[in-house]
């Protein structure tokens, strides 16, 4: 069984769905430290003049000493009808558009959300039954993990009945193999390929959210994501290392 995880990002980026989809089981990190200036509460989407950020206001007091699921949203900012005009504005004309778009209004002007560890894992389980991509998702607060770093990962793949974990490519920087080995695990190094694509406006412009491929791309945005990049057959044989 292979295994990946991740902390519940903000519309996240082509290869976050693409290490989910090579994976069995997707683990979202809600309760580790939240960390400011990352993707958790942001990312960025396509406009004429070229990439722009879409930003979740949070309440940052005593954010160094809370888990990434305690941080409160910080709705006295008119966040919601910003991003969903933002999106409106940019992706009304995109081909697949119309076949999306009801559910993002709804999210965006009809429904409250208080906890950003909310709207991102209520995305990401829309975003990847829009992509097709089977993974079983769970929430860290489900299981006692303990340790830390590679032992925390060994952990989680202990308790799930993993023998593979996938690693972004940072986890080259932390990962220590000689305890995965000795613990019986095998580790994969995600090297993400980022295909192009036909977006709204000339030029390419890589690492945008998934919903500039969805809008673009429709139906066939899973297929597009997965190509020239590694696939869960070639890892489960392994073919790969």
């Amino acid at each position: 069984m292979i295994i990946t995880a991740h902390q519940p990002i903000y519309l996240p980026w082509l290869g976050f769905f693409h290490k989910i989809a090579i994976s069995d089981i997707y683990v979202s990190l809600r309760g580790v430290q939240y960390s400011t200036n990352d993707w958790l509460n942001r990312n960025k989407i396509l406009s004429a003049q070229g990439p722009i950020w879409l930003t979740v206001p949070v309440l940052t007091s005593g954010h160094m000493s809370k888990k990434i699921e305690e941080i409160e949203i910080n709705n006295k900012v008119s966040w919601r009808e910003k991003h969903w005009k933002s999106i409106l504005m940019n992706y009304k004309k995109a081909q697949f558009f119309s076949m999306y778009a009801d559910f993002f209004e709804n999210m965006y002007l009809r429904m409250e959300w208080k906890y950003l560890v909310d709207i991102n894992e209520y995305l990401l389980i829309w975003l990847l039954n829009a992509l097709d991509i089977r993974a079983k998702v769970i929430k860290q607060k489900e299981y006692d993990f303990s340790g830390h770093k590679t032992e925390f990962i060994a952990d989680i793949c202990t308790k799930l009945g993993a023998n593979l974990f996938v690693f972004g490519a940072l986890g080259k920087e932390y990962a220590d193999l000689n305890y995965f080995n000795s613990v019986g695990l095998r580790a994969y190094f995600q090297e993400y390929v980022h295909p192009q694509y036909k977006q709204r406006y000339p030029g390419f412009h890589s690492h945008l959210s998934v919903i500039d491929l969805l809008f673009n791309c429709g139906p066939s945005s899973r297929d597009i994501l997965m190509s020239g990049n590694v696939s869960k057959i070639q890892i489960q044989s392994g073919s790969v290392s």
